[in-house]
């Protein structure tokens, strides 16, 4: 299972599989595992890194996660979820024992490549990924869409009817036209203070 600290409930998302530094020729490979699995496979992993004795082959697994902003019963909740759920990061000499040791690994139904031959991603794109990870600006997600009718239920437009015109997922923001004195009136408010229920 993943650690997760009380205080900010982070997991974890980077786990070393082995306590050899990286070979030379060590690439990133992406896994697919059952969804849900991913953790399970890492812990499967160590087990049997240790026991074919293939340490100084297999490094390191990322689990890509993201921060998300979710209304729950009103309120914001900060949560994590998979970034790509499915899939693991894996460092690794690529040989034969070291293939066969991941590809049978319990949980894992096989690598991502051409007609299955695994293909390494860039370092450029592992990067990108732990970057994504270790930013940790939640992204809000949001129940609504452009063009929803919702109804406003606080502040000085409370009560009014109006339609999604655009929607902020970095601020937790939409724009809601709405219909005052005969004429449609851009009004931005909070995810919040809107409802689909009318």
């Amino acid at each position: 299972m993943p650690k997760t600290s009380t205080k900010t409930n982070q997991r974890e998302f980077l786990f070393k599989l082995s306590h050899f530094e990286p070979a030379f020729d060590a690439a990133w490979y992406v896994i697919n595992t059952y969804s849900g699995h991913e953790y399970k496979v890492i812990e499967a992993l160590k087990t049997r890194i240790k026991t074919m004795g293939l340490e100084d082959q297999i490094f390191q697994a990322i689990v890509p996660i993201q921060s998300k902003m979710v209304i729950r019963r009103g309120q914001k909740v900060k949560s994590q979820e998979k970034t790509f759920p499915g899939y693991v990061l894996i460092q690794m000499s690529l040989s034969d024992n070291s293939w066969v040791t991941v590809r049978t690994t319990q949980g894992v139904t096989g690598f991502i490549g051409i007609e299955n031959k695994p293909q390494p991603i860039s370092q450029a794109e592992v990067d990108r990924i732990l970057h994504t990870t270790e930013e940790d600006k939640p992204k809000y997600e949001t129940p609504f869409a452009i063009g929803d009718i919702v109804k406003v239920t606080s502040g000085p437009f409370a009560d009014f009817i109006g339609t999604i015109d655009t929607i902020d997922q970095e601020k937790g923001k939409i724009r809601v036209l709405v219909s005052f004195f005969e004429r449609e009136t851009p009004v931005e408010l909070d995810f919040l203070q809107v409802t689909k229920e009318l």
